[in-house]
């Protein structure tokens, strides 16, 4: 039976949400350049992988972090998916900015979190960790308790491992960098000649050029 890991990537890569481009690689918001991209906001445009994704967040939630009382979403990408996914659950949904809002009421997180309650943080995607983990810093300011987060996917860096081992903020993915490569390796969608590429880049992503 395939993993939930393998059956999400295989799904990611039918959708295309996967890039690989070793000879014109990425730069990502962080300022690394990368051969590989995963986009799996695009899932939001196929309405049966848009409930897939809802449901099976959803599902850890309720698994693996049942005492949550709030869900929020990072901005932007995990804004639909955190929303869907509150909405499923019946539970208060917020999302967390970047940066605090420069007009109006100058909000970092848009929506109502009571101080004491208990929040699960839902991302789309965990590269680095920083802005996930400036998110999980917001809620905390705000009074409140993060007890985990759900992402759709994650590179697995050590970076980012050791980032949310220290904010002592447990991380449960759907799929991961891992996965993602098996399937797509097996599915002709990227060939053995380009795994060296992709080892080469993984090993220390920071001073990767091409």
């Amino acid at each position: 039976m395939k993993t939930l890991e393998k059956i999400f990537a295989g799904k990611l890569l039918d959708i295309k949400a996967i890039k690989l481009q070793p000879n014109n690689p990425f730069t990502w918001a962080s300022g690394w350049k990368s051969p590989f991209y995963c986009d799996n906001r695009k899932t939001l445009s196929y309405p049966e992988l848009r409930s897939f994704v809802k449901i099976e967040i959803a599902r850890v939630i309720m698994e693996k972090f049942p005492e949550a009382e709030a869900v929020a979403g990072v901005a932007t990408g995990a804004i639909p998916q955190g929303a869907l996914v509150a909405d499923l659950l019946n539970l208060p949904f917020v999302y967390v900015r970047s940066k605090p809002k420069d007009h109006g009421l100058e909000n970092l997180i848009e929506g109502e979190l009571k101080p004491g309650m208990k929040v699960v943080v839902v991302e789309d995607l965990i590269s680095t960790g920083g802005s996930s983990l400036k998110a999980v810093d917001a809620i905390r300011r705000n009074g409140c308790e993060v007890v985990g987060m759900v992402a759709s996917y994650t590179y697995g860096f050590g970076v980012a491992v050791e980032a949310f081992q220290e904010a002592k903020v447990p991380l449960v993915t759907l799929t991961n960098y891992e996965a993602v490569l098996e399937v797509a390796l097996k599915t002709g969608y990227i060939s053995e000649s380009d795994i060296p590429v992709l080892n080469e880049w993984r090993k220390d992503p920071s001073h990767w050029e091409g």
